[in-house]
Order: structure tokens, then C-alpha cells, then sequence
């Protein structure tokens, strides 16, 4: 059986800094790697034609149209693409319609970049799986296929983190370059240092920030913080 090749990941995300971040996100993790970027489901679907695909990770609140339409829309030309929602829709009946249109993992924002790999890697072994089953798997083989899909590291934010001001921290730490204090980032954002400097150490602990000590002519160093450049 020869290696599978990465997973071809079109990611579809109308806010430009959150298409950037979910950009890094999918090239850090291993097997992925990036197709394309979008803004809208119609430019989605005319990437579709004419780019090789494997996964859409795909926001389901688009300018032009529901993402469960460009669900409808693959269906409807023939596409078998796998679906990765990557959305705040918490609905039940959104939730329950993505399934139905064959979405293969269901991510709520905000999210931290541990669980964002969890999905992301429970669905390469989904596709790891069938690969070793071959073309004609027993059930067995399609019973371990999708119980990879199932169970999570969970999707939420630990206490006293905010997904609004992870994301003006996480956007001053990239725009910073040469790194970033807690001081720095206070000022810049208005936000108590105490308060920023709980967000950057996050950072740090997810492995998207690394932190090294900064010394003055006096007192104790100050921690500089910098956004840790996909490898």
C-alpha cells in the first residue's frame, strides 16, 4: 500500500485575519497542507472546478450564500469533497442539517489550536482507515473508519479566556515581527498587562508563541513574546 499524500484543504473563511490564522493553523499540522484560500462560497465552488481537493474546511456564514448551500451545491454536481465546518453556528437544526449533507466534523468557534488538530487529525485517520482497508473494506474496517471521527479534546476556551480578545491578542502578537511585551501589548490594546500577559502565556502553552526573557539595566527580565513562524 503506498503513502497517502497530504490532504489537499481549501479553507473558506470570509474575515481575511481568521482565513489567515486558520491558514497557519492547517500548515501546522502534519499531513495538511494548503489548496487555497476564499472568501465566499461562490469562489469556493469555482476553485472546486478546476483544484484538486480533498477537504473543505468551511465557514458556514458566508456574504453570498449559507455554507450548507455550497454543501448542496457539491452534492448537486457530483463533487465528493469531505466538509469540516468551522463556524459559531450553535442551532441544533444547522447542526443537524450539516450531518444530513455529509459534513464530517462539526468545529463551534472559538476554539483553541489543540482542538482545532484534534479534528483535523481524527479526520486524517478516518481517511488513514479506509486507506489500509483497501477498495473492498469488511465492516470492520468501516466501523474503525468512522469511530476515528468520533469523541473530542474539546472545542471550548478554558475560564477566563475570550475568544474576542484572544483574537486582538493573537493579531497584535503576529503584526508585532520582532516580538512583543506585555507591557507593549497593553498599551497598544488597552487592556490591563495582568490580563495580557494571562492571553500571551495561552499562546505560548498551545505552541503558537514563544517567550524568552528580555533583560533591562535593572530589576527582573521582561518576557518578549513572538508568534512562532510555521515550520
Amino acid at each position: 500500500m503506498t503513502a497517502q499524500a497530504p490532504v489537499r484543504t481549501l479553507i473558506v473563511e470570509d474575515a481575511p485575519a481568521i482565513a489567515a490564522a486558520h491558514t497557519e493553523y492547517v500548515s501546522r499540522v502534519a499531513g495538511f497542507e494548503v489548496a487555497g484560500t476564499v472568501h465566499t462560497g461562490g469562489a469556493a465552488l469555482r476553485f472546486l472546478r478546476t483544484n484538486d481537493v480533498d477537504m473543505i474546511l468551511l465557514d458556514l456564514y458566508l456574504p453570498d450564500m449559507n455554507g450548507l448551500d455550497v454543501c448542496r451545491q457539491l452534492h448537486a454536481a457530483g463533487l465528493a469533497i469531505d466538509v469540516v465546518a468551522v463556524t459559531s453556528a450553535r442551532d441544533v437544526r444547522i447542526v443537524r442539517a450539516a450531518i444530513a449533507l455529509g459534513v464530517v466534523q462539526y468545529l463551534v468557534k472559538p476554539f483553541t489550536f489543540a482542538a482545532f488538530r484534534d479534528k483535523l487529525q481524527r479526520y486524517a485517520d478516518y481517511r488513514r482507515q479506509l486507506h489500509v482497508a483497501g477498495p473492498d473494506p469488511a465492516q470492520q474496517d468501516v466501523d474503525r473508519a468512522l469511530a476515528a471521527l468520533r469523541g473530542s479534546a474539546g472545542g471550548t476556551l478554558p475560564k477566563g479566556i475570550s475568544g474576542e480578545t484572544l483574537d486582538l491578542v493573537t493579531t497584535e502578537l503576529r503584526q508585532a515581527g520582532t516580538g512583543l511585551s506585555a507591557a507593549q501589548a497593553s498599551e497598544r490594546l488597552g487592556i490591563a498587562r495582568v490580563t495580557v500577559r494571562r492571553y500571551l502565556e495561552f499562546l505560548v502553552d498551545q505552541g503558537l508563541a514563544g517567550r524568552e526573557p528580555r533583560y533591562g539595566a535593572t530589576g527582573r527580565p521582561e518576557h518578549l513574546y513572538r508568534w512562532v513562524p510555521v515550520r
